[in-house]
């Protein structure tokens, strides 16, 4: 298989698994998710390039969300990666269940690319329309297993479906069979769902047998997926994804998509841990989802020793009842619910008191990810078996309440059994895994459900509900499309004047859009179901008649605080012209102000940096973040959550960092300059050397966007001083530097990691080298403002303020937000020779290489200070392309993020 983005990737047999980078997932990445809702698409880079780093050789990218306008995410953010080298040299997985977001990126993209994907769900007319779209596009594409029937959860449809997928694409559409690759769906295990314990099996064992019947194709699937159970728990769940990798890698499989940075080495996980994790996922012992829980358990509790007992048992009924649930207890549920029904006046009103309490509980561990899905279907299962030993209590009293309603020649709503919900993955939409499970907590706490199963239109689901008269409806769905049919549920049952409340859960749904899209179409009840457990408090309040309208009235507010954020979000700013703008300047008094003149003009090079001085410099929290893990250093390392692993990955971190000084793995190399310079105009700075020669022209973009009275409108044009003379007729100089710094030599280390199949310690050279470029841009920094420039000879300042930038002076970088346009780094460069001083090279897109490379101007005046411009509108966009000589469609490539 050959694939390209602007570098080959040619997958043959004997290739290592290829890792697809997950990360910039709208679906799967709430960081990346926030940063493309709020337009941050220069930052959300940031995420892409951190995959490519961790050692992503494929980069998935999926913009499906409802709240997007998908064909316009997709174009923006890939146009903007394809001028990234860095990262545009792997190629991209376009993933989308939209086919029209799918094709408006394949416009994109100047590589071969994979597109994810194509199925026979509508039919093979509709598979062959899009699989030869994507032929004349020149892309691969991902198989799903799925058909007319529904999604291939069993190892025999998982074949048969591959096998006529694959007939059609080679003999009809004319594919290579080299460029198709099969999803044959890996599922959640250990759920605590006895049926789903062979999904692990099933897949592995599909893979071995579609690479025996067609071998030049590809095997992938969603690695994260086989451990979505103990989400939370990542020692768990990065332990699932390293031994499936392990055997289903054996059986053939290709690629995965996959957290690149978050893969342990199989032989490095706790051979205690790994043989649970096996027991799992080959389904070899009847008990290995129970073991595996209580191992996460004690991976939870940090390696506190929990101590069993029965202090429990000397609580109230309702706190034992409660502790039952929780921890999945069913030693003693029968006693302590009898006693409950002693208590209550009557055997329902111990479920909706003290049971559902304890779920309500349960629910709030679990969406905090406090407790795991197998908990909580344990937790069901005690919840059951106290309804279980009050039905025939509560049994009895409906009966006593019918004869009597009888008796008197009325009906009777208790006579109508218990409350039944009606569930359906809606049209178009296969995955019904957590509707499953919703319905299994919800039976198990006594309501009836019928399940209308997957890929349900509209009408069936309503003349059910209608036809046998449920009290709720449930819409479950996981692709994005599934949104837009559940607003067309809402308005069918508004136009059929329905009255049942609809609750709407799946991993694509959320608060805001249910608040947005699907509540204003129906008046009688819309609420977003967050998870399995709080199912059981959202139908417990809206079946309460004495409950209900205030739940909904709470919820009407709630929701329409949403609409009003999201509508706010909207609105358009306000600008000001460009002339108005430059007259709005930083107010300087100049008059009183006397620029420090370096003590070292010109150009200083640095050819071997001391890295044991750079790496007292290191800011740690980027460090944390690239792994995955949020928190302010060092108290990361010791928080309750996250502080043993932290703990660790920073004693690795040093460890590394030993070896690199003291062996000299890496050399740190770069140059600082510093000139002459004059603010020329409004927005352009002339440098000059000291004989008055121009060395080169500084043109910068100034903020637009209006702003409150007496705000600035920045631009880094206003911290340099206005071209002056003095009365005897000399000129009257400010002064600017510029630095560039690089970390070199790790190619070869990198090479060694990844031939001894150590990611772990590949990936954290990576992310050391990035701390050791910026720690040096760091050290140089300080050095200019305390020796070489010394405008604070005499600073001190601790290692904190450092890094939260407390000093005089600022170094904004090209293409960065206060300098937005990248090709004033051709200036830059030149000023510092830094391709031969420093050893970087500039991309035709003007990335720098080595990646571990830095570089920016030095600013010394006492207000100065960062900014972003943010987005500029056509009157300075002309204005700039005038003094930059440049055609405004030249600029575009370069300014895009700021242009209004």
């Amino acid at each position: 298989m050959r694939l390209s983005g602007l570098e080959p990737l040619v997958v043959r047999p004997e290739t290592n698994f290829v890792n697809v980078g997950e990360r910039t997932n709208v679906t799967g990445s709430k960081k990346f998710a926030r940063l493309i809702r709020e337009g941050k698409y220069e930052e959300a880079l940031s995420v892409a390039r951190q995959q490519v780093e961790n050692g992503a050789q494929i980069l998935d990218i999926n913009m499906d969300d409802a709240l997007l306008d998908g064909v316009q995410a997709m174009v923006t953010y890939v146009n903007l990666l394809q001028a990234e080298p860095d990262i545009a040299r792997i190629p991209i997985m376009l993933d989308s269940s939209k086919f029209a977001i799918i094709e408006a990126g394949l416009k994109c993209i100047q590589g071969k690319c994979i597109v994810n994907s194509i199925s026979l769900k509508e039919g093979e007319e509709k598979f062959v329309e899009q699989a030869e779209a994507c032929l004349n596009y020149g892309a691969s594409v991902i198989v799903m297993a799925f058909d007319e029937h529904g999604q291939a959860d069993t190892l025999q449809r998982r074949v048969d479906i591959c096998e006529r997928a694959y007939g059609i694409l080679v003999n009809k559409v004319g594919f290579r069979p080299q460029d198709i690759i099969f999803d044959l769906n890996i599922f959640a295990i250990a759920t605590g769902i006895e049926e789903h314990n062979n999904y692990g099996v099933d897949f592995i064992e599909a893979t071995r047998i579609v690479k025996q019947k067609m071998p030049l194709t590809r095997v992938s699937g969603g690695v994260s997926n086989i451990s979505f159970s103990f989400r939370g728990n990542d020692v768990v769940r990065e332990a699932m994804h390293s031994v499936f990798l392990y055997y289903a890698i054996k059986a053939g499989m290709d690629m995965g998509i996959v957290n690149a940075g978050a893969l342990v080495v199989y032989d490095e996980i706790e051979p205690a841990l790994r043989e649970l994790c096996e027991d799992v996922i080959l389904n070899r012992n009847p008990e290995a989802t129970e073991k595996l829980i209580t191992f996460a358990e004690t991976v939870k509790a940090k390696g506190k020793e929990e101590k069993k007992d029965d202090v429990w048992r000397a609580t109230t009924v309702e706190e034992r009842l409660k502790h039952a649930l929780v921890n999945g207890i069913t030693d003693h549920i029968d006693n302590d619910t009898e006693e409950a029904r002693q208590k209550y006046p009557r055997p329902l009103d111990v479920i909706e008191g003290p049971l559902m309490d304890g779920m309500n509980v349960v629910g709030d561990l679990f969406g905090s990810g406090k407790m795991f899905l197998p908990q909580v279907v344990k937790s069901a299962r005690v919840m059951k078996k106290s309804v279980a030993y009050l039905f025939p209590f509560i049994e009895a009293e409906k009966e006593e309440k019918r004869l009597a309603h009888l008796a008197a020649g009325t009906t009777a709503e208790e006579a109508a059994g218990a409350a039944r919900i009606l569930m359906a993955t809606v049209k178009g939409d296969v995955h019904d895994i957590g509707k499953n499970i919703v319905g299994v907590v919800l039976g198990c706490n006594g309501y009836e459900v019928l399940d209308l199963g997957v890929m349900v239109p509209a009408d069936k689901i309503l003349d059910t509900a209608q036809r046998e008269k449920v009290d709720i409806i449930g819409l479950s769905g996981l692709i994005t499309p599934s949104l837009d049919e559940m607003v067309h549920v809402a308005k069918e049952m508004k136009r059929r004047g329905m009255k049942q409340p609809l609750m709407i859960g799946g991993a694509t749904t959320s608060r805001m859009h249910t608040a947005v899209k699907i509540a204003p179409q129906y008046s009688e009840g819309v609420v977003h179901v967050l998870d399995a457990s709080r199912s059981v408090t959202v139908a417990g309040s809206l079946l309460n008649k004495d409950q209900k309208g205030t739940f909904l009235q709470g919820l009407d507010t709630e929701y329409g605080k949403l609409r009003e954020d999201f509508e706010n979000k909207k609105t358009v700013k306000q600008y000001l012209s460009f002339a108005d703008a430059q007259a709005n300047p930083v107010k300087i008094d100049w008059s009183n102000y006397t620029p420090p003149r370096p003590k070292k003009m010109g150009v200083t090079v640095f050819e071997a940096y001391d890295l044991a001085e750079i790496r007292q410099y290191i800011d740690w929290g980027p460090f944390f973040i690239s792994w995955e893990m949020r928190g302010k250093f060092p108290d990361i390392l010791s928080d309750a959550n996250v502080g043993a692993e932290a703990t660790k990955l920073y004693n690795d971190a040093n460890a590394l960092l030993d070896k690199i000084v003291t062996e000299k793995w890496l050399t740190a190399r770069g140059v600082v300059g510093f000139w002459e310079a004059h603010k020329k105009s409004a927005d352009t700075i002339s440098v000059r050397d000291e004989a008055g020669n121009k060395l080169a022209t500084l043109e910068m973009l100034r903020q637009q966007i209006k702003k409150a009275a007496g705000q600035p409108n920045y631009s880094l044009a206003d911290f340099i001083k206005p071209c002056a003379h003095t009365q005897d007729g000399k000129h009257e100089a400010d002064f600017i530097g510029a630095f560039a710094v690089s970390i070199h030599g790790i190619e070869p280390h990198l090479k060694r990691f990844m031939a001894d199949h150590d990611d772990y310690n590949k990936i954290m050279l990576q992310a050391l080298a990035d701390r050791l470029a910026e720690a040096f841009a760091e050290v140089l920094h300080k050095r200019t403002r305390t020796e070489w420039w010394g405008y604070v000879p005499d600073e001190q300042i601790s290692t904190e303020d450092l890094v939260k930038e407390k000093y005089q002076g600022i170094r904004p970088a090209p293409g960065y937000p206060a300098c937005p346009d990248h090709t004033e780094k051709h200036k830059l460069f030149a000023l510092l020779n830094a391709h031969e001083t420093a050893g970087i090279e500039l991309t035709e897109s003007l990335a720098m290489y080595p990646a571990a490379s830095v570089c920016g101007w030095y600013f010394s005046h006492p207000e100065s200070t960062y900014f972003g411009i943010n987005k500029i509108t056509d009157d300075q966009l002309q204005d700039y392309a005038r003094r930059k000589n440049m055609s405004i469609d030249e600029l575009s490539r370069w300014l895009s993020p700021v242009l209004e």
